[in-house]
């Protein structure tokens, strides 16, 4: 499956797995876009939450497109060192 092919909230819905070491990394919240051309440059899934999980985290990472793997039913795998 290709961005090409796919919602925003589909996406927003599926899982960002690091291939590097398994960790899972969040759900997308938001994509960044170049405007001239239109292509999706990166997706942003939310930073760790702080205070055993209650509160948000002001921190977002911003995984580049050329680092997703692959974008699957349930997960997007993003191969990062982190």
């Amino acid at each position: 499956m290709s961005l090409a092919n796919i919602s925003f909230c589909e996406l927003k819905r599926k899982e960002v797995i690091n291939l590097r070491d398994g960790a899972r990394l969040g759900a997308v919240c938001d994509m960044e876009i170049d405007r001239c051309t239109g292509t999706v440059c990166s997706i942003v899934v939310p930073g760790p939450p702080k205070l055993w999980g209650l509160l948000k985290s002001d921190e977002e990472l911003v995984i580049p497109f050329c680092k997703i793997s692959k974008i699957g039913d349930d997960v997007i795998l993003v191969d990062l060192v982190l």
